[in-house]
Formats: structure tokens, C-alpha cells, sequence
């Protein structure tokens, strides 16, 4: 399957537009991706967001950490094709569906694969403001690095592990096959 692995990153928090529901106005300062069929990581900067769209119209399945209610939204105003039409695997809705709440990838990933996000989308947002755009790139294709791994445990395995807020380590079921 050609499966495309997508974060991305913005230039706006929603503190800064004044809304949860101003993904449009957030801006993409730079997008990240694995694809499995080229065995490739690729960045993306605002002006290269044509390109991403067509390596994402071209994917049997795109895979993301909350792809579907931030990434999709938020890359929307940047592309002719509808979001909705991506066929998407989103791992935190399928992890909120099997525990009946959200979990971090953070937390997630480090009880489950032993690794842990290099920083947060704060630092993201700083970095842009500084006009660090390559420690964007790296953190940005850092979370895309550790969400693949976490679909692939999940995949080869049938499940992921969380710690709970009481300190419980949970298994979690998941059904990530394509």
C-alpha cells in the first residue's frame, strides 16, 4: 500500500486567532511526511503545499496523530481537495474509541515504543516567530518518525500501551491493518 505518514506544524495557535475552531487561520509553517512507497522523509514550507497535495492525493491511506479534527483543517485553505476525501487512518481517534478518551502521543509512544516527542507545538510556534525553520523540520519529521513507529507496533501487534493518570499501564486494543 502506498501509506503517506503526515504531521504538520503552525505558525498560530488558537490562543492567537481567538478561536478552537480557527484551524484556517493557523497557517502552516511546515509539513512532514513518510511515504512508504518511496521510503522517503520529506519537509514542506507554505509555498511547497502543492506538492504535498499531490503526494497526498496519490496515497491509498494517510496516517497521522490527530490528522482528522487538526492536521487535515488546518492544511485545507492550502489545497484544491477536500480533506474529507483523503482516506485517513487517525491513530488518536482510534485510541479515543477504544478508551473512551484522548491520550497523548507522548504518552503513548513512550510506554509503547520507548521513545519520547523531541519537543512540543509551543516550541514550534516560537521557533517560527525566531524564524528557525529547520529545528521545525526536525521536530516536525521527529513526531512523524515516532508516529510511524507507533503505527507500526500497533499494526504487527494488535495493540499500544498508555499509563493512566493513576499510574496504571494499560494495553490498548487497536485494528490498524490497511
Amino acid at each position: 500500500m502506498n501509506e503517506v505518514v503526515l504531521d504538520l506544524e503552525t505558525k498560530k495557535s488558537f490562543q492567537d486567532v481567538g478561536s478552537r475552531n480557527g484551524h484556517h487561520l493557523l497557517g502552516v509553517s511546515v509539513a512532514g511526511v513518510y511515504s512508504y512507497r518511496d521510503d522517503a522523509w520529506r519537509t514542506f514550507e507554505e509555498h511547497q503545499l502543492g506538492e504535498l497535495e499531490v503526494l497526498l492525493k496519490s496515497a491509498d491511506r494517510i496516517i497521522g496523530f490527530n490528522i482528522k479534527d487538526f492536521d487535515l483543517p488546518v492544511l485545507a485553505p492550502y489545497i484544491r481537495t477536500p480533506v474529507k476525501e483523503f482516506p485517513m487512518l487517525d491513530l488518536m481517534a482510534a485510541v479515543e474509541q477504544a478508551l473512551g478518551f484522548r491520550m497523548a502521543l507522548n504518552n503513548l509512544v513512550a510506554h509503547t515504543i520507548g521513545a519520547a516527542k523531541s519537543a512540543s507545538g509551543l516550541d514550534a510556534l516560537q521557533w517560527w516567530k525566531e524564524g528557525k525553520i529547520d529545528l521545525i523540520k526536525e521536530y516536525c519529521l521527529q513526531d512523524v518518525r515516532v508516529t510511524r513507529d507507533l503505527y507500526e507496533f500497533g499494526k504487527a501487534h494488535g495493540h499500544v500501551f498508555c499509563k493512566t493518570r493513576d499510574g496504571r499501564l494499560i494495553k490498548i486494543p487497536v485494528a490498524w491493518e490497511p
